[in-house]
């Protein structure tokens, strides 16, 4: 239910307000002015955050022989701690993270959490039988019960967290997917095919496209989803569960316009030294 007000504001303000209008994800002039509201009365993020990050990290070496991949440095700071740093900066400070290849490294470097102003609980699991995707979030089902973010912690981040749960709380969706363009390297990747803003499949890597949308490795998920996952074996969200949500129209898209770094070999890690942006967070 919503409700007509009429305010007096100054002009200027008015300017700047119509400036965050792109007709997408901001409409017109009275959802910008909602949004606006939604953050500064704190009202606007996700309570948990769950972080993958017990791969081995094989197309890394040698540099992962005896580094685990989330604590590779990019300008002598490691991946997980943007990660980590990014989700502080928005208020999410209860953080569960999957470990399992050189966990002990991970650990031993982030701790408890209390020195970068989170809570960490830590998950292990075997690097060489991971479950996948959806069979991971299987072991935490008894953790949560609120909307929660998932990412991959060897990706960096430049995303407005809040700008992203909004539009996932207005879509009334199970599940919102961060999406980015990309015009290169697309046949590692799967894409989404959006119609409007509800994501209606993947095609998972593709190799003929010249341009597409991106699954980032950051999703925003409801509990519930958490009970369509199998209950047994090897499972991914991106082919076990999403396809179901998509066809119930509860699968959307949020594609943001900053930074996004996949660090899945040695390639994509000298981009992301050369490229990424320093002091972010």
């Amino acid at each position: 239910m919503k409700d007509r007000i009429t305010l007096t504001i100054d002009s200027s303000l008015i300017k700047e307000v119509d400036k965050t209008i792109d007709g997408f994800k901001i409409k017109n002039r009275s959802h910008a002015v909602e949004l606006l509201l939604k953050k500064a009365l704190g009202n606007h993020i996700p309570k948990k955050a769950v972080i993958l990050a017990a791969s081995e990290g094989k197309k890394l070496r040698p540099l992962t022989y005896e580094t685990p991949k989330p604590l590779i440095k990019i300008h002598n700071k490691p991946i997980l701690e943007y990660d980590i740093e990014l989700l502080r900066s928005f208020g999410v400070k209860d953080i569960i993270i999957f470990v399992g290849y050189l966990k002990e490294k991970i650990k031993e470097y982030f701790g408890d959490g209390s020195k970068f102003g989170v809570s960490i609980t830590y998950i292990d699991q075997n690097p060489k039988k991971l479950p996948g995707t959806a069979g991971s979030l299987r072991s935490v089902m008894n953790m949560i019960n609120s909307t929660f973010l998932l990412l991959y912690g060897d990706n960096l981040y430049d995303i407005d967290l809040s700008e992203f749960y909004i539009f996932h709380k207005e879509n009334n969706a199970l599940v919102t997917v961060g999406l980015k363009n990309k015009t290169t390297n697309l046949s590692k990747y799967g894409l989404a095919e959006l119609r409007g803003n509800q994501i209606v499949r993947f095609n998972e890597k593709p190799n003929t496209p010249h341009s597409g949308l991106v699954n980032a490795g950051i999703f925003l998920i409801e509990p519930e989803v958490m009970k369509q996952i199998p209950k047994h074996g090897f499972s991914m969200l991106e082919k076990d569960v999403f396809p179901e949500l998509a066809k119930r129209g509860k699968l959307f898209g949020y594609i943001f316009d900053g930074q996004w770094f996949d660090i899945r070999d040695n390639k994509s890690y000298e981009e992301a030294i050369k490229e990424w942006a320093q002091n972010i967070y």
